[in-house]
């Protein structure tokens, strides 16, 4: 009888054990619970992408059951989708929020490229998300290559101001605005991994060949081999 008793006592701790855990997941709010799988599916996601994340991964990674992930996202769909319309909303605020920022056309190329590579410095899962080919429609437009032409669009009008200036065509401005948002675009996404040079070096870079390639533009270009 007495070699009996220990073990029940440490059966009673670990009941004891047990249920105090179950009452702290019972005890985060619905908000936070949200929340909490929200940061496991991006992380998740960053990590092996849409279609190497399961349910049952974010699940036990939030240390809930499958139903709550159901009940918050009906599914993992609707889990990725708002992750990725959080991400979009959080890049695209960095760098539109730039183009007011000043009325001088290389200090806004300068400001614009920094913004990009800030967000990806202090957000590279969610650059991660991103930058991949995504299944999942999101009802901010969530992919990587239509969040760059929305920043195409926005900054059309410094460089129609620049070609006028320059008595250009500035109908031909919105083409090279892509350009100049696509070079920047490719090159975030080189340094996501290299992350060398260093971050100003970059922006720097970028802005030397962007400026000085608009500054001796022909106003008329032709394809020497024609």
């Amino acid at each position: 009888m007495t070699d009996a008793s220990p073990p029940a006592r440490r059966s009673s701790r670990s009941g004891s054990t047990t249920r105090k855990s179950a009452s702290a997941r019972v005890r985060m709010t619905g908000k936070e619970r949200r929340e909490q799988l929200l940061d496991v599916g991006r992380s998740l996601f960053a990590e092996k992408g849409f279609e190497g994340t399961s349910v049952e991964e974010i699940a036990a990674k939030a240390g809930v059951s499958k139903p709550v992930v159901y009940e918050h996202f009906g599914g993992k769909e609707g889990l990725y989708a708002v992750v990725v319309d959080r991400e979009v909303e959080r890049l695209l605020g960095s760098i539109t929020g730039t183009l007011t920022a000043t009325e001088r056309s290389r200090e806004l190329l300068e400001q614009a490229a920094l913004a990009l590579l800030d967000y990806i410095e202090s957000s590279s899962d969610g650059f991660r998300i991103l930058v991949r080919d995504s299944p999942v429609a999101s009802s901010g437009g969530g992919t990587f290559a239509t969040i760059m032409s929305d920043v195409g669009t926005q900054v059309e009008h410094i460089l129609i101001a620049e070609f006028k200036k320059r008595g250009m065509d500035a109908k031909v401005a919105p083409l090279y605005a892509q350009m100049l948002v696509g070079m920047v675009a490719l090159t975030g996404q080189w340094w996501l991994d290299a992350r060398r040079p260093r971050k100003a070096d970059v922006a720097a870079h970028l802005v030397n060949l962007a400026w000085n390639g608009l500054k001796n533009l022909e106003a008329k270009p032709t394809l020497i081999s024609r």
